[in-house]
């Protein structure tokens, strides 16, 4: 699971280096890289090797433990070296290992419930903080405990992230010169912030061609450019893709670039414009002059005032999509938002 960016995020350093969770709306997607997380542990490979009453009793004190938790781990471990019948009579006892498990996640019971009153216990961030914490040993817990007013504020923010966009900010991300299609006056508007160089935006614009493809005329989709800064020729291939645009020429060179993200260094670039078809000395003029950077940095100034975390980011009239490669769920939220929509 992709770790919460650092870098340009709304959420601070405090969950990013305590927490250690993913940001809301980027599943699947490029982030911007951080440094302090702590990754999950590993699964023990010869947990799967335990069966009948340890596989049984393993699978209990997980379920108390946490799937993804220490405990969980050591647990799987020891029931796979244990005998049937030393696992049949703990399965006897087991309440007495679940009453101190129970002992031990106080801590993590404590901080959740803490979080959880803060942000609103039906929230999608208090259902992420629960989850989360399942995974973590009781010292991790009560070290968080002690940052507690930062993780609340980082929290909240990215409970904000979550909601709809206001209209005004609908409208802003919408209109504009930036590539799109679909008639401006359609009802449902749908926009993405991708980069180039993201594998993930890769796959989001094979979903680009299925909207096209099934909803025309109907929805209105507009793509704005947000180059990570990991990525290295990410910018210039987004100013490169904005010279062909005012060629006429941006979807053509788009999808030429996502099936070529090994090769978008500029003599690549060149080649790809003289692929599209393009006027290559307009082009190549275009990328000298840094024709098109101002409008690439105001792309990314607006995927910031929307909370843009990683690539693939959409939005579907002001509701960001949860997982932007997938087409099916993305089907969902628009045809939910034209059953919504003026008919006349």
């Amino acid at each position: 699971m992709g770790l919460l960016n650092s870098v340009r995020s709304r959420a601070g350093l405090a969950l990013a280096l305590v927490l250690g969770v993913a940001s809301a709306g980027t599943l699947g997607g490029c982030k911007p890289k951080k440094t302090g997380s702590s990754p999950t542990p590993a699964a023990s490979g010869s947990a799967a090797a335990a069966t009948g009453p340890c596989a049984e009793y393993a699978a209990k004190v997980c379920a108390k433990a946490g799937a993804e938790s220490p405990a969980c781990n050591s647990f799987k471990e020891a029931t796979d070296l244990m005998a049937p019948a030393a696992c049949t009579a703990g399965m006897q006892n087991i309440q007495v290992t679940l009453t101190k498990l129970t002992a031990l996640r106080g801590e993590c019971d404590k901080l959740v419930k803490t979080l959880c009153d803060a942000i609103g216990p039906k929230t999608k961030t208090c259902q992420m903080v629960t989850t989360q914490t399942s995974s973590f040993p009781p010292a991790r817990c009560k070290m968080m405990g002690e940052h507690v007013p930062q993780i609340i504020e980082d929290l909240k923010k990215m409970e904000a992230a979550n909601q709809p966009l206001s209209p005004e900010l609908q409208a802003e991300i919408a209109s504009g010169s930036a590539p799109a299609f679909g008639p401006e006056t359609s009802a449902v508007k749908i926009v993405e912030f991708s980069d180039f160089q993201c594998p993930f935006c890769s796959k989001a614009a094979t979903v680009v061609d299925q909207i096209k493809a099934k909803y025309g005329d109907k929805v209105r989709f507009v793509f704005r450019q947000y180059p990570l800064p990991m990525h290295q020729n990410a910018r210039g291939a987004a100013e490169a893709a904005l010279a062909a645009f005012a060629q006429g020429k941006f979807w053509e060179f788009h999808d030429t670039l996502f099936k070529n993200q090994q090769s978008l260094d500029r003599p690549a670039l060149e080649g790809h414009a003289k692929e599209a078809g393009l006027n290559v000395p307009q082009f190549k003029k275009a990328l000298d002059d840094k024709k098109f950077a101002d409008q690439v940095e105001a792309d990314m100034k607006l995927g910031e005032k929307v909370q843009v975390q990683g690539t693939p980011t959409m939005f579907v009239n002001g509701q960001r999509v949860e997982n932007p490669s997938d087409f099916n769920s993305l089907a969902s939220m628009i045809d939910e938002a034209l059953k919504g929509a003026p008919h006349g």
